[in-house]
């Protein structure tokens, strides 16, 4: 009985520490070359906080959403993400889903890549906007990890420091 109730205490503090786990992330130097719709801003989640290593790479494309639908589907998805910054090889996992950021609304999309040197890495596509102007996330991770960092690189997306820096760069 008390081997029971011992396990049972166990069992409920590996639950409880697994829960409170918490993603930190740092803003970190964007290392890639000024193009077409500039600097933007890059964050790192260590593995010890998310799981594994994550890097979200975010920028503003102003009025490049398709302004009627906003992002609704793959096509429009795959139009705005930012798959030259992994490497341009990019081949989905599966089909999108739709996802909110905020006031906004988009889709989200994890892909197999062939990034830098031919490293293979797994990358988070997000595209979200608002009216004209589409926000760009991607976050790159270790080889089939994309679809479970989901749930962090979203709730990381919803934070105040995401949200503060879309509010000034869309002008709202």
């Amino acid at each position: 009985m008390l081997c029971a109730i011992a396990a049972v205490l166990f069992t409920l503090a590996q639950s409880s520490r697994a829960d409170s786990a918490h993603p930190v992330w740092s803003e970190v130097p964007w290392p890639f070359p000024i193009d077409q719709w500039g600097k933007g801003k890059a964050f790192a989640c260590k593995a010890a906080d998310c799981g594994t290593q994550i890097t979200v790479y975010v920028r503003a494309k102003i009025g490049f959403c398709n302004c009627s639908t906003g992002v609704a589907d793959d096509e429009e998805l795959d139009r705005i993400s930012d798959f030259e910054l992994i490497g341009n090889q990019a081949t989905p996992q599966s089909p999108g889903r739709p996802i909110a950021v905020a006031w906004m609304n988009g889709r989200s999309r994890a892909f197999n890549a062939e990034g830098a040197m031919g490293a293979k890495v797994s990358a988070l596509s997000v595209g979200f906007n608002d009216r004209c102007d589409a926000i760009v996330a991607t976050a790159v991770v270790a080889p089939g990890r994309a679809a479970e960092i989901e749930p962090a690189v979203l709730g990381f997306l919803n934070s105040r420091t995401v949200l503060r820096w879309a509010e000034a760069t869309l002008g709202l």
